[in-house]
């Protein structure tokens, strides 16, 4: 199923949105993992983690070398949100990592401070990642871009 995807300007600040995507950059120095994050309005499923994985298929995530992909899903008007680990990371750091990055993100967003949450959990996510997939200078290429994608 082929997704479409939007580039959104209004959802975050030019500030905001470079605040993320410098967040990504800099967990990606450290990681051959990869990280991209999905901004939306709404979420067209109940459970955001449908959604979530329609998406990190989508976006070809599950096709990294080490199947250490993550994705950050965030539909702000709906106040959803789901963090998607591929197999590779999700067998090193199990639920309970997940569950404390969701509960982190939903603390920034209780003050709706959406992108210094999203920006936040980016870091956590690429320590997790450096820790179990460190950098390899003589291999590592960045399979996955690293800006923001936008939904309706």
């Amino acid at each position: 199923m082929k997704i479409p995807f939007f580039r959104r300007k209004d959802f975050f600040s030019d500030a905001e949105k470079q605040m993320i995507v410098s967040s990504i950059q800099a967990a990606e120095k450290q990681t051959s993992g990869e990280i991209r994050v999905f901004v939306e309005s709404r979420c067209k499923y109940v459970n955001p983690l449908d959604r979530a994985a329609e998406i990190f298929a989508g976006l070809k995530m599950d096709q990294t070398a080490a199947r250490n992909g993550v994705l950050v899903y965030v539909a702000l008007k709906d106040r959803q949100l789901a963090l998607m680990g591929d197999q590779g990371i999700h067998e090193k750091v199990g639920n309970e990592f997940w569950n404390k990055e969701v509960q982190l993100i939903l603390s920034h967003f209780n003050r709706t401070d959406y992108a210094a949450g999203i920006a936040h959990v980016v870091e956590e996510i690429g320590e997790a990642l450096r820790t179990h997939f460190p950098y390899d200078k003589d291999g590592d290429i960045n399979e996955l871009p690293d800006d923001i994608v936008f939904g309706k």
